[in-house]
């Protein structure tokens, strides 16, 4: 073994976006394209001698080969350890429990999230910090500029390390630890959650079905739910990862995990149903022919946290993202709490946790998260909500039911207008940014414009300033739109349109979603003049 010095030079576009480096995976194909960017990882990190690295990914295509290349780099920066899930598997919350539990330096995951697998699909790559959470803005703009100047990176010439079984490896001067990629997040979730109320439930004949949407969370929710809570055999669906997930989009959405809404609208449907993404971060919650919203389901879980054992203290703030549904800012006045309000990304997150500002975290794109550990987390979400079941002994529908009497329902919806022309959606945003000014006061159909403005975020504990951050249009009775353009896609731009409105009056909380939405929907395509600027008479995908 030896470690060479190789020249290289740099490749464009490798800026990591709210969820680190997304690209095709033909792109990270290129000699040195991953290379590049994890040297220049190491090289904002510095001096890395004597540290702990954590490794893993969702297991899509170009997961096996990534690690090997990064172990390699690894060992040829000093690092004194490297933990690296078996199979070259961890969840992204994984990752983040592994980082805190074991006193590590940070974390490489290797994953797209929701977005699509396979030899045509999509790769991605991004650090995590010591407290387990995304790398600030400060740390992934230091990289990006790394990339733009980099000239060579180090490597070792050692052969592949055997990833099939948990073991110890010496790589150059460094250890690789393959470790079981479950053991150390499942004894967190046993120190949260009444295992034992939850083990009783399905003792009791209650059924569920988890859809394991072939991504990294079915061998979790394997090990968890069968294995630890007893829950029968062939709960768990979809439950072995896949390169390229079956074929299928790992989004937990009712779109794309149509199998499981069949499923659960079926006349002998289980008693509740769940499914995670890709990486295992998100989470959607569906009851008997009953889809749940992640606002509403982040909203119902703060008001109930107090009934799982983790959260029996109660909570010291909420904090959600700005496009996603105000329901848990009612919860959090209830309860004489802070909630707080952040761009989008769970980066935003990390800092109001360690702060202790914090306790639950939420995103209305079914991410939903704590304190226990630095990333949003699907199964954790899962596990809440069987503990809230366990503990009431009422199904998802009536708690939700029960929870819009008392607080009122925030109808929501998210609109997505995918893969269109990227400067027909940035010139769409900048005509609405110019407009802005001018929509103060006016009459939009049966609403009134309170305010409008371009969403900035000023950090409450390090005062860092986000700017440019989503359009909103805020009408004088709290019914919002809000544009923004997603960063998490590979093709073209993404167009997120976010339409809410509240009901305090329960005779109407039980109305169509979209029907409930119609005028609002109406007044996004007025303003915006969606259809004009992207060709799509409507979105791609409506949750």
């Amino acid at each position: 073994m030896s470690i060479q010095v190789r020249s290289t030079l740099p490749f464009a576009g490798q800026r990591p976006g709210t969820s680190g480096l997304r690209k095709k995976v033909t792109v990270f194909q290129q000699p040195g394209y991953l290379e590049n960017f994890v040297q220049s990882v190491f090289d904002t990190l510095g001096d890395c001698s004597g540290q702990t690295l954590v490794l893993g990914g969702d297991g899509r295509y170009h997961n096996r080969v990534a690690v090997q290349t990064i172990l390699r780099m690894a060992a040829a920066h000093g690092y004194a350890r490297v933990l690296v899930g078996q199979g070259g598997i961890l969840s992204t919350p994984a990752v983040s429990c592994v980082i805190r539990k074991h006193g590590a330096m940070g974390g490489i995951v290797l994953s797209a999230s929701h977005n699509p697998g396979g030899a045509d699909g999509d790769f991605g790559i991004k650090y995590n910090i010591a407290n387990g959470g995304p790398a600030p803005e400060s740390v992934t703009e230091a990289i990006y500029q790394r990339t733009t100047a980099i000239s060579s990176y180090r490597i070792s010439d050692a052969d592949e390390i055997d990833l099939s079984q948990p073991a110890s490896y010496q790589l150059e001067q460094m250890v690789v630890q393959v470790i079981d990629p479950v053991a150390d997040y499942a004894e967190l979730m046993q120190q949260l959650f009444d295992f034992d109320a939850m083990r009783a439930l399905f003792a009791g004949g209650f059924r569920m079905c988890f859809d394991g949407m072939h991504a990294v969370s079915g061998p979790y929710a394997l090990a968890i739910l069968e294995g630890q809570l007893g829950a029968p055999a062939g709960t768990v669906i979809n439950a072995v990862p896949l390169e390229d997930f079956g074929g299928h989009h790992p989004d937990p959405n009712p779109v794309n995990a149509a199998q499981l809404i069949a499923i659960m609208a079926d006349d002998d449907a289980p008693d509740f149903g769940a499914a995670s993404d890709g990486d295992g971060d998100r989470n959607m919650i569906v009851g008997r022919r009953f889809e749940l919203t992640p606002s509403d389901s982040l909203a119902v879980l703060a008001a109930n946290a107090t009934l799982a054992p983790g959260y029996r203290q109660g909570l010291a703030g909420i904090a959600r993202s700005m496009p996603t549904s105000r329901a848990a800012d009612r919860v959090a006045d209830a309860l004489g709490i802070p909630c707080y309000e952040t761009p989008t990304g769970w980066k935003f997150f990390g800092n109001l946790l360690d702060a202790g500002k914090a306790t639950l975290c939420g995103e209305e794109s079914y991410g939903t998260g704590s304190s226990h550990i630095r990333e949003k987390d699907g199964l954790w979400a899962v596990l809440f909500w069987l503990n809230l079941l366990a503990a009431t002994g009422k199904p998802v529908q009536q708690l939700v039911d029960e929870h819009w009497a008392r607080f009122g329902r925030n109808y929501y919806s998210r609109h997505d207008y995918e893969a269109i022309d990227a400067h027909a959606a940035s010139e769409l945003m900048a005509s609405l940014r110019i407009k802005l000014p001018s929509l103060a006061g006016q009459d939009l159909g049966n609403y009134v414009v309170d305010y409008a403005d371009d969403f900035a975020y000023t950090d409450p504990v390090d005062g860092s300033i986000s700017t440019g951050q989503g359009v909103r249009i805020v009408m004088t009775d709290g019914s919002r739109i809000v544009f923004r353009l997603s960063g998490t896609g590979t093709e073209g731009a993404t167009l997120r349109v976010y339409l809410e409105r509240y009901e305090a009056d329960p005779t109407y909380n039980h109305l169509l979603t979209q029907q409930a939405l119609s005028a609002l929907i109406l007044i996004a395509e007025q303003v915006a003049g969606i259809s004009g600027w992207t060709g799509r008479a409507r979105p791609s995908v409506i949750t």
